[in-house]
């Protein structure tokens, strides 16, 4: 997903990390990412999001959040 066309953050408010898991169920990041998301340069914020769209977790949590709506 390029960064013109992604949101500023994958966050998707169902964060699981606040209840221990290591990567949140809802949005794919890991702690430390949620932790520091507000303080990333571009380029880790970009490193991110490539990482979310090339394992697919973006495109399936966002359909699964669709079917929910």
């Amino acid at each position: 997903m390029s960064t013109h066309t992604s949101p500023d953050s994958p966050c998707l408010g169902f964060c699981t990390t606040a209840l221990g898991d290591d990567i949140c169920k809802s949005c794919g990041r890991t702690f430390e990412e949620v932790t520091r998301w507000i303080v990333m340069s571009p380029e880790e914020k970009a490193d991110v999001w490539a990482r979310l769209n090339r394992d697919g977790w973006w495109d399936a949590q966002r359909r699964k959040m669709q079917r929910q709506t």
